[in-house]
């Protein structure tokens, strides 16, 4: 088989169904398809074909991919009535439900901007993300509204506000036009503003533009078609009935929205929401047997609790024929479990590494791959380019580890919303320095090391050291503070503080817990707070030594809390 060519080479070589040239794109050489899509409005029409089958399911509600269309259709007429132009933001922020999916499309139809704020939020960081991105119209659902509503009239930007079950019903209204309204918009125009944590402690936006959304979507698809070139069994192109994926984890982020919702739309398949609130494994399992779901998902958390839920043997779960995570690594023996506990996913067990930035998957493993290389991310997915760099720059020896760099149609362009600080030291010469630490293989797969970022990821939420610590360090007896993540067995990592209190303090760990829950969304606060009477380790350079800071701490509850939306 050595001397064979790959598939995923014939598609791409040029005359292939997917060729790849190389075109400059905003003053930046790199890989794209000859022939594709151009923007999001070519994507709605795609989702026309689908017709009458089910798009959006959650508890008594379904939308078909028609009746879905249809009030994309009236929401962007009536977001253009209002004013809204290419370029203006549209804020939401909500649960997942069928109102944030096609006001979403909605957006992406007018050119308009959409900015998803992370429904976890408190009430500061909700203010942060209206102002910082210019929001000109806000969509939130009632829960979230209760939090900002007081805020909004201080928002000179902000000019109006609809609140889902209520108020929203007037974007929903009237006849339906029949046709998107026009709209000029280019490939390289922005679609939307991801917020992610970033290691100053302020949230950068992520812009995502029309092109890394459908060079996403494309590429997925194309690494699905070589794969069946190859003779494995695709589950989701193989399967005679309607695919279902189960939506578990919020749109908000990149995972649920670029990875699912839109892949999901794109091929005719079924998304199915959990309903809001904490996360249920025997509700899921439910759900997963009622809809007979093909496809689940997320981080890795979401398997540990149903596989470790008593009732996990009293469910059918005999469709699921893929798992896919990403966010947080695996342990090995949660990948035996699953192989062991869902024996029709042998090819459907896939794992990806990517960023907000990267508007969802960079490298991806799935099929025969992931049975010979279990532990790794990976190879770059068509279009996308890696490299491993090293402290000074300059490429990393072959199977070294250094920073991993990409480039590609699926790499932000922009940058960072308003941040040219930011942009100047996350990009060079359309190279995005993602700092994560990697090494690659002989055979060219991606396995991730370590990070560069001062970052904690629980349960797939990055969180940035550097604003917990400023939380912490409003309290009046909290001298010296440092904030890393410790292994948590099935949110990948835990919340950990290490604090130095003023000569004479009676300050509890348990009272500074509860200081930072007052000033913090709840998935950010630490879980284990370590008080130490002397002063943090550190270089001569002052910096902390997080690496002597690791360790078990001293835990506050049984199991770790989760956030509900």
């Amino acid at each position: 088989m050595s001397d064979l060519v790959d598939p995923l080479e014939t598609l791409t070589a040029p005359g292939g169904a997917f060729e790849i040239v190389t075109e400059t794109v905003r003053g930046v050489p790199m890989q794209v398809y000859a022939s594709r899509l151009v923007t999001m409005r070519e994507l709605i029409a795609t989702g026309e074909a689908h017709g009458d089958k089910d798009f959006i399911v959650q508890g008594d509600r379904r939308l078909t991919f028609a009746q879905h269309n249809e009030r994309v259709r009236v929401v962007g007429a009536n977001l253009v009535r209002l004013g809204v132009r290419p370029g203006d933001r549209v804020a939401l922020l909500s649960a997942n439900n069928p109102e944030w999916v096609y006001t979403f499309w909605a957006c992406a139809a007018t050119g308009a901007i959409c900015v998803p704020l992370n429904a976890w939020w408190k009430a500061d960081e909700l203010v942060f993300g209206l102002e910082d991105s210019g929001a000109k119209v806000l969509v939130a659902d009632a829960r979230r509204w209760d939090v900002v509503r007081d805020v909004t009239d201080t928002l000179k930007e902000l000019e109006h506000s609809f609140v889902i079950g209520d108020s929203f019903a007037e974007l929903e209204a009237g006849a339906d036009p029949g046709a998107l309204p026009d709209a000029a918009i280019d490939e390289d125009d922005i679609a939307g503003i991801f917020y992610t944590s970033g290691t100053t402690g302020q949230p950068k936006g992520a812009t995502i533009t029309h092109r890394q959304v459908v060079a996403n979507v494309q590429n997925v698809t194309t690494m699905a078609v070589a794969s069946m070139m190859r003779g494995a069994a695709i589950p989701e192109l193989s399967n005679p009935g309607q695919t279902g994926s189960l939506l578990i984890v919020p749109l908000f982020h990149t995972t649920g929205c670029h990875a699912t919702m839109l892949l999901n739309y794109f091929s005719g398949a079924k998304l199915v929401l959990m309903p809001p609130g904490r996360f249920d494994p025997d509700r899921t399992m439910e759900l997963i047997e009622k809809e007979r779901i093909t496809s689940i998902g997320g981080v890795p958390t979401i398997m540990w609790r149903m596989l470790e839920s008593p009732s996990f043997g009293s469910y059918d779960l005999s469709s699921v024929t893929r798992i896919s995570y990403g966010g947080a690594p695996a342990a090995p023996e949660l990948l035996d479990r699953i192989k062991d506990a869902f024996p029709n996913v042998r090819a459907g067990l896939t794992t990806a590494y990517g960023l907000t930035e990267s508007a969802s998957v960079a490298t991806m493993n799935s099929g025969d791959d992931y049975l010979t290389h279990p532990g790794s991310a990976g190879r770059p997915v068509p279009t996308v380019e890696l490299r491993i760099v090293d402290a000074d720059g300059h490429d990393a020896p072959g199977g070294e580890p250094g920073e991993i760099w990409l480039k590609g149609p699926t790499i932000s362009s922009h940058g960072y919303w308003h941040r040219p600080d930011a942009n100047a030291e996350s990009f060079t010469d359309g190279w995005f320095h993602t700092g994560d630490i990697g090494r690659l293989d002989a055979d060219g797969f991606l396995y991730i090391v370590d990070r560069v970022k001062d970052l904690v990821i629980r349960g797939g939420e990055n969180i940035s050291c550097v604003e917990v610590e400023d939380a912490l360090y409003e309290h009046p007896d909290v001298i010296d503070a440092a904030v890393v993540g410790v292994p948590h067995k099935t949110l990948g990592e835990e919340v950990k503080a290490v604090v130095q209190l003023r000569d004479g303090s009676t300050a509890t760990a348990e009272e500074i817990r509860k200081f930072s829950a007052e000033r913090l969304a709840d998935f950010k606060v630490p879980e284990y707070v370590e008080i130490v009477a002397m002063p943090l380790p550190r270089n001569p350079a002052g910096k902390v030594l997080k690496q002597a800071l690791r360790g078990e701490g001293t835990a506050f509850a049984d199991t770790a809390s989760d956030s509900a939306l």
